[in-house]
């Protein structure tokens, strides 16, 4: 059997049993940046005809698996395994390509060899210890930028962009960023300028002869260029006052958040109790995928992100005052697990993975395909739509049933106390119609 090893370069001389797999490999295979970090290497010269040179992950990839699979032999002869490098930056499965070389051939046909990461070195330079740091990755916009290459996560949607870095330094004080052209170190300090007490440190080209190690506050990194490839460590002065509000809040996680508690306007909001009902009947799973349609000021979202950190929440909203609403939330929160899309359904969901369970608050008159794209997409699961009228409530059960879903029917009518002349009265809100969909 043909095997790959995926070998991380950049800090450290590979040791016997590596130059040992390098010399006897069929073909190597690098990116243009890690072709001219391999040249420094001792056993370079012995094996550069043997080094295929590939820019773009997806064609990488192809080549790797066309020679994983092929097979040679002399006729009498037994057949001789082949074995295959691809080189990685660093450790390869730190923000790397290791994790798509083993959900392309397998764990069985993958072996990797890491060197340090870029994050380790970088922590050593400025003498910080990293067991407490919060990692993350802006690297890798398009497949056809500078730079781009096997040991870049081009192809994967990265779970936090550039503008969610202030909600993360409510949650940690130390974060490490590797960058990339676009997210560079001026841009992210920039970025961050209104956040106090903050320390940056940028490592340019971590393991060149020309490496480099600048600290300074947000203010001064943000005037200054650097060399790319390059990492960002964020160092955020304690603050006891902080830290008390974090474990507050920690402390308050869960269910049950009040309509007072989530920043919305005009009255707009699924009330407490029929949300607390919304999420009984959406019976939520720990993990999985969660559409939030129409999600307003995102108290639903809200609700299920807080109860399950591991479930993939889409709060779907195209109003910007809303947008605007949802983003405080999360942040206020520390709701990390919600991802706004910014749009209408059913255009918004295309794009989306497949829902597990799917809310609908808002429609914008599109109930029907709505309902439709989403009991297109998913084999099993559940959809819960609130209605305020009768011609909502037969729309939601009639599109349902049409697209196999068995539906339950629910509605819910709320008193609340109100004090009168000294004296408790109950006052009525609207009723609502809680329309649940199972397949």
């Amino acid at each position: 059997m043909n095997r790959l090893y995926v070998i991380g370069v950049g800090y450290r001389p590979f040791d016997e049993r590596t130059k040992e797999i390098i010399l006897d490999s069929e073909v190597l295979v690098a990116s243009p940046r890690l072709f001219e970090v391999f040249k420094r290497y001792d056993e370079f010269e012995t094996v550069k005809d043997k080094v295929m040179v590939i820019e773009s992950v997806e064609e990488t990839i192809s080549f790797v698996k066309s020679k994983m699979y092929e097979t040679r032999s002399v006729p009498g002869a037994p057949q001789r395994s082949h074995n295959i490098v691809l080189l990685g930056s660093g450790d390869p499965m730190f923000f790397g390509i290791g994790r798509r070389a083993i959900e392309e051939l397998g764990k069985e046909a993958v072996e990797i060899i890491p060197d340090l990461s870029s994050i380790q070195l970088a922590f050593a330079r400025i003498k910080e210890p990293w067991d407490d740091a919060f990692l993350l990755s802006l690297h890798g916009v398009s497949l056809a930028g500078p730079g781009a290459g096997p040991d870049s996560e081009k192809t994967r949607k990265r779970p936090y962009e550039i503008d969610d870095i202030p909600l993360l330094l409510r949650r940690h004080n130390k974060i490490a960023i590797l960058t990339d052209a676009e997210n560079n170190p001026a841009v992210i300090a920039d970025r961050l300028r209104e956040q106090p007490a903050v320390t940056v440190y940028v490592c340019e080209k971590l393991g060149y002869p020309e490496e480099k190690v600048t600290g300074g506050s947000l203010e001064e990194v943000a005037r200054m260029s650097f060399g790319d490839p390059n990492v960002v460590i964020l160092l955020k002065q304690e603050n006891a006052r902080d830290n008390k509000q974090a474990s507050k809040r920690n402390e308050e996680a869960g269910f049950g958040l009040r309509e007072s508690e989530i920043a919305h306007s005009g009255g707009l909001i699924t009330k407490d109790e029929v949300r607390a009902a919304t999420i009984h009947k959406l019976r939520l799973p720990p993990k999985g995928v969660f559409w939030d349609i129409g999600a307003g000021s995102g108290s639903i979202s809200l609700e299920a992100a807080r109860l399950f950190p591991y479930l993939k929440v889409f709060a779907i909203e195209k109003k910007e005052d809303q947008i605007s609403h949802i983003k405080e939330n999360k942040i206020k929160f520390d709701a990390l697990g919600i991802e706004i899309i910014r749009g209408e359904a059913p255009d918004a969901l295309a794009n989306l993975p497949s829902p597990d369970r799917v809310f609908i608050g808002g429609g914008g008159g599109r109930l029907e395909e709505i309902i439709s794209s989403a009991g297109v997409r998913m084999p099993a699961g559940i959809i819960v739509t609130n209605a305020a009228t009768i011609e909502t409530l037969n729309e939601a059960i009639q599109h349902l049933e049409n697209n196999g879903f068995e539906v339950e029917v629910v509605g819910i009518s709320i008193s609340r106390s109100k004090t009168i002349a000294n004296k408790r009265h109950m006052s009525a809100l609207n009723p609502v119609f809680m329309i649940t969909g199972t397949k």
